[in-house]
């Protein structure tokens, strides 16, 4: 395992407001018995999320594009350190032992990007190396972990940081529609950090290999663009994208795996929470159980999507049970935009 990087730490952060799936639909005030299914059907049970303030007669305020921007920010810049924090603390680290920062988002844009914006908050080193990964969607934090995993490796002893910041409902847009509703329905906003290093001692999984696959034909499937009618950027999931998912992912799990290892013999699947089919996809075509994508779906139930950084929420679900020995392999699954299925092979 020598010159392998290692995942040492991880931490996660939530807005302090949660709400039911039920309590959304009154508090929007959704009477469209098509948008009420949407909601009621997602396998969700609670999301965390900064809502717009109430008006007067109790209905929510229409925010501004502007006032969305700033929503990413401030609440992103919140979550981000509380979740950095968390992770330091399980790596045994502080914030001076930073030598790289990789953050990802891709619910608002700014310049300067969230690396800056947190080593001038919490005082970290100015030589701090850092990376801002923006626009890839929930398939970013594992394309991240890449980078993070490159720089760690040509740094040996020195702590590299993967921090997904994503405040999702700073991209929320209420009209009414079926494509706004099926967003409204299914992300949460959350931050999540992940400590590597190469060449310590430690327990955590090693990082043995990445693989890739974009299908250019459904690039539209999902995105995050302009929407000229009301004036804000808001999301766009094709209800295909299950299938696409689905009729892609052997062939990137069966690279991944090459000459390593056979798919029966991998002990844990760590699969982003995308939405009750996109999972149910994945496990048809990988011919996986209810067991196997557990905490995926628990994510799914508590949380909501929590787009990049939700294969990370599940991963230190999986650490927690402590279930996991010496030896055994887990596959980390994202998928997102392009339409891109990123993977990634660790080994404890």
């Amino acid at each position: 395992m020598t010159g392998l990087a290692q995942i040492v730490g991880l931490g996660t952060a939530v807005p302090a407001t949660s709400y039911r799936q039920e309590e959304l639909l009154d508090i929007f005030r959704i009477e469209n018995p098509k948008v009420r299914s949407v909601f009621r059907n997602s396998a969700i049970e609670r999301r965390f999320l900064c809502l717009p303030p109430e008006n007067p007669d109790g209905t929510r305020r229409i925010e501004t594009q502007a006032e969305l921007l700033q929503k990413h920010r401030i609440q992103g810049l919140d979550m981000a350190t509380r979740a950095l924090q968390d992770c330091l603390k399980s790596a045994g680290a502080e914030l001076g032992d930073i030598g790289y920062l990789c953050c990802v988002t891709s619910t608002g844009a700014m310049t300067p990007g969230f690396s800056a914006l947190l080593i001038q908050e919490l005082g970290l080193d100015v030589d701090c190396s850092r990376l801002d990964v923006v626009g890839m969607g929930c398939n970013a934090g594992l394309n991240a972990l890449n980078a993070v995993n490159g720089w760690a490796v040509t740094h040996p002893g020195r702590l590299a940081i993967l921090l997904c910041i994503e405040a999702c409902s700073a991209a929320y847009v209420f009209d009414g529609t079926m494509r706004t509703a099926v967003v409204n329905s299914l992300f949460g906003d959350g931050s999540a950090a992940a400590a590597v290093i190469a060449d310590e001692p430690g327990e955590g999984p090693r990082i043995e290999r990445f693989a890739s696959c974009i299908v250019p034909e459904a690039i539209d499937a999902m995105r995050f663009d302009w929407d000229p009618d009301h004036g804000k950027f808001s999301f766009f999931l094709d209800r295909d994208v299950p299938y696409v998912v689905g009729a892609h992912v052997e062939d990137v799990v069966d690279r991944l795996l090459a000459d390593t290892v056979r798919r029966s013999e991998i002990d844990h699947w760590v699969v982003h929470s995308g939405g009750k089919k996109v999972i149910d996809s994945v496990m048809v075509n990988l011919r996986l159980s209810r067991h196997d994508v557990r905490h995926t779906t628990e994510v799914l139930r508590d949380y909501g999507n929590l787009s990049s950084g939700s294969f990370l929420f599940s991963l230190e679900r999986l650490i927690a049970e402590g279930v996991v020995a010496e030896g055994e392999r887990a596959v980390l699954m994202t998928m997102g935009p392009g339409s891109t299925i990123e993977t990634a092979l660790v080994r404890w």
